[in-house]
């Protein structure tokens, strides 16, 4: 066994998404301290080593083995611990910056598969009509099986304007699909926001940067312009998650104290709690927060919060159950390794990881098309004949007669689009009701 001790890392980045970016700091590499080195196993490595550098049906060279070795090394421990070569370690620090070539997809290995996590919004990913669960086991004529999840991403990524066949499997679907995407600079806006009726704002975040929590607070004062807030839906669907710091800027802005998520790991450095600190910035109105099986990491942490401070009612599905922090760790090199150093809990002490957040109001992915209007509208008391008028009603019956009709008119467009966030919006508003007559549990 490999016993390190005094390791001290250099927090580069902590990570929360499956393959995201966080803060950077100076690129210095880590040291691992004393180590008790396992000598039996270096032996049987060494003996393994020398038979390929002799026996195997080419020459290969020695960096390319130990690389390999490295990289097996890591890809044994979890799904998201990784080496990452000078090349790939430049990537991924320009991921942060919320701009960078490609398809627009988060995603991570399954099986030996590349699995969805989620498509990003507005991409070429999420245009083609990639799903979050799907399965990608073909990239143009390259099966996948056997690749690492970076030799995969390199080969999604290339020249903008460049096409690439994804060979996807999808639940429910019984043959793969094959889906043509041309690749695109993929900039990331990821914080969204619009009022869906009056007092009632839409906030929907598509993944966590090192900015989206300033960008959220920009965002609803916008919409606080338009007047007062009586309830907000905060969209976290198909969020794959990102910057740990972002997730607790964001909570903070809808809560007024108390514990936000807290890290715990084998190193000091890895035992973190996050609090908040004072002022709702929607002043305390109802929310409703939507999620699904493409919500991870950071928007768990964000959902785990606000559910277990009672602060909003979660809709939608199970999420996807990524519950550990990845610290970037620089290597002499100039790779690094992204090592799994934490696993992160809610305020409630609850671990998401491989159980995700199970919403309080579950709504399943269904798609709503209008019925037929039939050709008799129902008939009511008042077109009885010779009903009882009503001794209460005012003058001006056909000025009422027209409201009433109009008020008979329901506009389904929301419905039909989009119905979680429907029905995210009809609780904030049965919410209000309730608060407004005074009702108590």
């Amino acid at each position: 066994m490999v016993k390190v001790t005094g390791m001290r890392a250099l927090k580069i980045g902590l990570l929360v998404g499956v393959v995201s970016a966080a803060s950077w700091a100076e690129d210095k590499p880590t040291s691992a301290g004393a180590v008790n080195i396992p000598f039996e196993g270096l032996k049987t490595f060494s003996e393994v080593y020398g038979r390929i550098q002799q026996d195997y049906v080419e020459p290969v060279p020695d960096d390319k083995l130990l690389e390999d070795a490295i990289r097996g090394m890591l890809s044994g421990l979890d799904p998201h611990s990784t080496y990452l070569d000078q090349e790939q370690y430049n990537e991924l620090k320009v991921g942060t910056t919320g701009q960078f070539g490609g398809l627009g997809i988060e995603v991570g290995m399954e099986n030996g598969f590349v699995k969805v996590i989620a498509p990003i919004d507005d991409t070429p990913a999420f245009h083609a009509g990639i799903k979050a669960g799907d399965l990608i086991i073909r990239l143009d004529d390259k099966p996948v099986k056997g690749m690492s999840l970076n030799d995969a991403v390199k080969m999604m990524r290339g020249e903008p304007g460049s096409p690439i066949v994804l060979t996807v499997v999808r639940e429910g679907v019984e043959q793969p699909l094959k889906i043509t995407i041309t690749r695109d600079i993929i900039k990331i806006k990821s914080v969204k926001s619009r009022i869906l009726e009056d007092g009632y704002g839409y906030l929907r975040i598509t993944s966590f940067q090192s900015k989206t929590g300033d960008n959220v607070i920009e965002a609803i004062d916008e919409m606080k312009k338009k007047g007062a807030l009586k309830g907000l839906v905060l969209d976290l669907r198909n969020n794959p998650g990102g910057v740990l710091n972002a997730a607790v800027a964001v909570s903070d802005a809808f809560l007024e104290s108390g514990l936000i998520v807290y890290t715990d790991g084998r190193v000091e450095d890895a035992k973190m709690r996050f609090s908040a600190t004072p002022n709702d910035v929607i002043g305390g109105a109802p929310m409703v927060v939507l999620i699904n099986g493409g919500s991870a990491s950071a928007s768990e942490i964000v959902a785990g919060a606000l559910q277990d401070h009672k602060r909003a009612v979660i809709m939608g599905e199970k999420t996807f159950g990524k519950g550990s922090v990845q610290t970037i760790l620089p290597t002499s090199n100039g790779g690094a390794v992204k090592l799994t150093t934490a696993r992160y809990y809610t305020p409630s002490g609850r671990s998401i990881q491989a159980e995700g957040i199970t919403p309080d109001v579950p709504i399943s992915r269904v798609k709503l098309e209008m019925a037929a209007k039939s050709e008799f509208a129902p008939i009511k008391e008042a077109d009885l004949t010779g009903h009882l008028s009503n001794d209460k009603a005012k003058k001006g019956g056909e000025a009422k007669d027209a409201k009433d009709k109009e008020s008979d008119k329901v506009d389904d467009t929301l419905a039909l689009q989009d119905y979680p966030l429907n029905e995210a919006l009809n609780l904030l508003k049965g919410i209000n009701i309730v608060h407004k007559n005074g009702v108590k549990n």
